[in-house]
């Protein structure tokens, strides 16, 4: 009699191989340079033209990687093509930021995090990680199904942030939100139908930790993801013309959050 493994033991062992095999490749002079100073990324592959080289000459003896230097025409890499690779392409590991807990209670800046719910175009999440870096917030959430993965378009468009500021993919985005209610964050979900606005929202918090929930635009807040919200927000806007970007109405929410007072 064999002891065959419960699938779902299976199913966890070849996602944890899949994950070991996984890399990305980044592109662009900005996320490229980020990604050769960061201690914490690890760098399999730099291609690079002779113009790029001379720009992230720096960059690349802190590294201490051996660039393969291609001639402009011949810039074979795995990317998307037509993508702005400005000469600069890294084959890299995605990033581990650890747990969730760990990020959100003793992470670096304000108790602050922004969950995205089902964003999955890469250049909103590279700009909301680029306005949560500007504004100090501990972290950016999203669950692993539908949402934008670690992707150089990303990274191009966070423009370095990607490589600093804390971008965490998990199981569950409600069960995250619960972890983040018993840390102590209130949930504030971004609703255009509401009454009630961000900054009444963010008076009622006080000084607490605030966690702000975003839906992609369209959608919005996803049922169970409005539900498990502590309380419905929205910006206010001075007519009906319909909704802000997800990543522009991250960037307010997360400016008026970090100067409230």
């Amino acid at each position: 009699m064999t002891n065959q493994k419960p699938t779902w033991v299976i199913d966890k062992e070849r996602a944890k191989r899949q994950a070991a095999n996984e890399t990305v490749w980044l592109f662009g002079l900005h996320a490229v340079r980020d990604a050769l100073v960061n201690p914490a990324r690890e760098k399999l592959r730099l291609v690079l033209t002779k113009n790029a080289a001379d720009k992230l000459a720096e960059a690349i003896a802190t590294s201490g990687m051996e660039p393969e230097i291609v001639d402009p025409r011949k810039f074979d890499v795995p990317i998307d093509e037509g993508s702005v690779h400005q000469g600069a392409a890294l084959q890299a590991k995605p990033l581990n930021w650890g747990k969730l807990d760990e990020v959100a209670i003793s992470g670096k800046g304000a108790a602050l995090v922004v969950l995205l719910d089902r964003v999955t175009d890469p250049h909103n999440v590279g700009a909301v990680l680029r306005s949560a870096e500007v504004f100090g917030a501990r972290a950016v959430i999203a669950p692993h199904r539908h949402s934008a993965p670690e992707t150089g378009a990303l990274a191009k468009t966070a423009s370095g942030a990607l490589e600093r500021q804390p971008y965490l993919r998990v199981g569950n985005l409600s069960d995250a939100m619960e972890e983040l209610r018993a840390m102590g964050y209130v949930l504030i979900g971004l609703a255009g139908e509401t009454d009630t606005d961000l900054s009444d929202a963010l008076t009622e918090a006080g000084s607490r930790p605030v966690a702000l929930v975003l839906g992609a635009e369209g959608p919005g807040l996803r049922e169970k993801t409005r539900e498990t919200c502590d309380m419905l927000a929205r910006i206010p806007a001075a007519g009906g013309f319909g909704s802000l970007n997800v990543s522009n109405a991250a960037a307010i929410s997360l400016y008026a959050a970090a100067t409230r007072r």
